[in-house]
């Protein structure tokens, strides 16, 4: 098995690593932004390379579902208040948030890092469309051109 095989396979069985781990995350801010993945097998097979102009950053979204309004007056039914599931995906809003909190830079892919009973922590792999080294990368000059704007709210 190579490298990353190890590593994917590591992920798999959470350890005392990912305590300490969730412990630093929790005490971060919504946006945190790291200088090197910390799943590396996973951020290489969504496109992330070592490079000026590619960022990754870490992002916490709350856990749980939206609570439905409450009925203002008349007869309540038993389901009156209970939650209902959103429409789109904790990873996604993710995305979403991370895309609007860094509006010059581009949103490559994201990927599931941690969770406890209150939030999911993602990373999501930015790139600048405006740095040379982006422009010049066969790989990744797909992504600067206009019509890839805000593609994560699409």
């Amino acid at each position: 098995m190579g490298m990353y095989k190890h590593m994917k396979e590591r992920w798999k069985k959470p350890n005392e690593e990912v305590k300490k781990r969730l412990k630093k995350f929790r005490k971060e801010g919504t946006f945190k932004g790291i200088d090197r993945p910390t799943r590396v097998d996973r951020a290489r097979e969504l496109g992330y390379k070592s490079k000026q102009g590619i960022s990754v950053v870490r992002t916490k979204v709350k856990k749980g579902t939206r609570k439905r309004r409450s009925v203002s007056g008349g007869r309540k039914t038993t389901k009156s208040g209970s939650k209902n599931p959103r429409d789109k995906s904790k990873q996604k809003i993710a995305e979403e948030r991370t895309s609007k909190k860094f509006p010059n830079l581009r949103v490559l892919n994201s990927y599931w890092v941690a969770e406890d009973g209150k939030h999911k922590w993602f990373e999501v792999i930015l790139v600048d469309p405006d740095h040379p080294a982006i422009e010049k990368d066969d790989d990744l000059k797909w992504i600067c051109k206009n019509k890839e704007k805000n593609r994560s709210l699409r």
